[in-house]
């Protein structure tokens, strides 16, 4: 038997407050800031600095609304801790403007009118800057094809990787739309490449 099933006295484990000093560059503004070692990048970036551009869709990393850039990777910012991210660059939906002058892929999110209810769209957006990025510094995704990625390493090993709509659906699929803004957010990223 167990010491719970004989009715023994347990104490409880004391609470442990954990908490440490980071700095975060977030949108260009290096700031330093005391976090819980629980506390996500997401609910830092929502309560810390006021940033709620980014949203809490899934907790679980699986419809990327909350998607962010750092250190220029896209990530899914709810499952990252902020006491791991100590000195990084992270760039919200917020942070891709030029002053008042849209990002490119904002742009054409607008002019494609590439959304619905919007609840997406940040992520969406902060989702299309990143791959972009993945292709033209030539990462692979599971629809390109090998023999395009061979051509390319023998020519160059960071070769664009070349955006159809195919591509683009693939590298995209990490990020969900509930109402179903798929084809016109495909259309405003092929946008961006012309």
């Amino acid at each position: 038997m167990d010491s719970l099933a004989l009715g023994a006295d347990l104490e409880p484990e004391p609470v442990v407050d954990e908490h440490s000093t980071v700095t975060l560059h977030v949108n260009g503004e290096p700031t330093t800031l005391t976090v819980d070692h629980r506390t996500t990048v997401l609910e830092t970036l929502r309560e810390s600095f006021g940033l709620t551009g980014a949203k809490k869709g899934c907790d679980h990393g699986q419809c990327g609304a909350c998607t962010v850039l750092v250190d220029g990777r896209r990530v899914n910012s709810c499952l990252l801790l902020a006491v791991a991210q100590d000195g990084a660059t992270i760039t919200t939906v917020e942070g891709l403007a030029d002053g008042g002058s849209l990002h490119p892929v904002q742009r054409a999110f607008v002019e494609r009118d590439a959304l619905q209810c919007g609840f997406c769209t940040p992520g969406q957006i902060c989702s299309a800057v990143g791959m972009l990025r993945e292709a033209a510094d030539g990462h692979p995704s599971h629809v390109t094809r090998p023999d395009a990625a061979a051509t390319r390493s023998e020519a160059a090993a960071t070769g664009p990787v070349a955006l159809d709509a195919d591509e683009i659906r693939e590298r995209m699929s990490g990020n969900l739309c509930r109402c179903g803004a798929y084809p016109r957010i495909v259309e405003a990223i092929e946008d961006v490449i012309e």
